[in-house]
């Protein structure tokens, strides 16, 4: 990003129409390399000299202990930040960064799986979209997503579904619409946590520039709302401070059936 780009964003969460705890956690920081600073559900900076990071977790686990797995993938991420911070600084690869705190988040929940009986079994899900001065690096591990809506060009998946019926869309095998249908397009291939013992999580960064949106969201969202449905809101002329509350309202009022979750961030012209 250039130093005449802005960074604005909007963040919301639901339950969804049928259930009654919320296991989805969302995560919106910055870090200028004193303290980490909690940003709120909407705002906007500059993002000159500071990092900053947005991130969806959906846990999974039987009383309560899907709930307690997403906050622990976020909480943990955002201790992490101020040794990775420095790591970043002393010129080692966000890529690397990342994928190593994903390791750590999902010993972290592993070890809690272990010790407790009822956190046996739980895991979660991580996006995360890490903001700097010379653009965007990622992590992913899951079937949360991370979309790119560029200016007049098309949405694109920059992260890929852990699940066979994710492998099975990529590779042609079927479509969109029989995804979506799928008997076990919810079985994940990984995870952190969950008693999964591989994991290979997906990283990499790309330039961002101005006019450029950057939606993370958990597959509550993609339950409710086909790919051209969330091209079309995050295509429109809405103030990126109002994207997040449409997607989450839309998918709630047409699916409703899992917790909802999107992040939206904008890069603007300052």
């Amino acid at each position: 990003m250039s130093s005449s780009t802005r960074l604005a964003w909007s963040g919301m969460t639901h339950c969804g129409r049928f259930r009654a705890n919320n296991e989805d956690a969302f995560l919106a920081l910055t870090y200028g390399g004193q303290q980490v600073e909690y940003l709120g559900k909407t705002g906007e900076a500059e993002p000159r000299s500071a990092h900053f990071v947005f991130a969806v977790s959906d846990g999974m686990g039987g009383a309560g202990s899907g709930e307690f797995a997403s906050r622990t993938a976020v909480d943990t991420f955002t201790s992490l930040m101020h040794r990775s911070y420095r790591t970043a600084a002393a010129g080692v690869s966000l890529e690397g960064v990342l994928g190593e705190a994903f390791v750590e988040i999902h010993r972290t929940l592993l070890r809690f799986g272990r010790s407790y009986e009822e956190c046996r079994g739980m895991g979660a899900t991580l996006s995360v979209a890490w903001f700097t001065p010379g653009g965007l690096s990622f992590g992913h591990i899951g079937d949360s997503r991370i979309y790119l809506l560029r200016p007049s060009s098309p949405l694109v998946q920059i992260t890929s579904d852990h699940t066979h019926v994710g492998w099975m869309r990529r590779s042609g095998t079927i479509n969109e619409r029989e995804a979506r249908s799928h008997p076990r397009r919810n079985a994940l291939q990984q995870a952190l946590g969950a008693g999964h013992q591989f994991l290979e999580p997906q990283v990499g960064s790309m330039p961002v520039t101005a006019g450029d949106r950057v939606l993370i969201c958990s597959d509550g969202l993609v339950d409710g709302l086909w790919d051209r449905r969330i091209e079309e809101i995050l295509g429109s002329a809405a103030p990126v401070e109002t994207l997040a509350p449409l997607l989450v309202e839309e998918a709630v009022s047409s699916s409703g059936r899992d917790n909802v979750t999107a992040v939206v961030v904008e890069s603007r012209l300052a």
